[in-house]
């Protein structure tokens, strides 16, 4: 990008978000525009007199805006209610790669069990061949003899995991 040009390619951004907030903050950011993603995972909740399926976010705190940054936008965002910070350094926002976005609402939209897992660095990256993941990638990792496949936003250290029986996987 040279000086003094302004940029004009969308790219995902995550914001941290106050306690409990993320339903509330994306309400809002898409009033006013925004493209947002906020990643939820369904959970049966029991009291005493009744079962409820509740939805919670799959990233605690931590909600994803699709912009282009600048200050204007930047500036848009912060002053909803809610948002505490964008993800990255001294507050400047850092841009997502689009295809770790793409490998969460891949893994949503297919309806396999998942779970979170502890975010990682290490580890072999493979991508899965065939079936409803196919082109998924992620860092494989065993577990109880288990294979597993971790899927993983870098920028906000969250992951989620897999359970890789009966898919193929290739390295990266």
């Amino acid at each position: 990008m040279s000086v003094g040009k302004p940029p004009t390619h969308l790219d995902w951004y995550a914001i941290q978000t106050r306690s409990r907030h993320e339903k509330m903050v994306v309400q809002q950011l898409q009033n006013q525009g925004i493209i947002t993603f906020l990643p939820l995972s369904s959970q049966v909740r029991e009291w005493s007199d009744r079962q409820k399926v509740v939805e919670f976010p799959l990233f605690p705190g931590y909600a994803f805006v699709r912009l282009v940054y600048g200050p204007e936008e930047r500036l848009r965002v912060l002053r909803t209610e809610g948002v505490v910070n964008f993800v990255g350094t001294s507050g400047q926002g850092i841009a997502i790669p689009e295809k770790q976005i793409e490998h969460v609402q891949t893994l949503l939209a297919s309806k396999v069990p998942f779970e979170s897992y502890p975010f990682l660095k290490a580890g072999q990256r493979v991508r899965i061949r065939g079936g409803a993941l196919n082109g998924t990638e992620g860092i494989l990792v065993r577990q109880d003899a288990d294979r597993m496949l971790v899927i993983s936003v870098d920028l906000i250290q969250r992951s989620l995991s897999i359970r890789l029986q009966g898919y193929e996987v290739e390295a990266v």
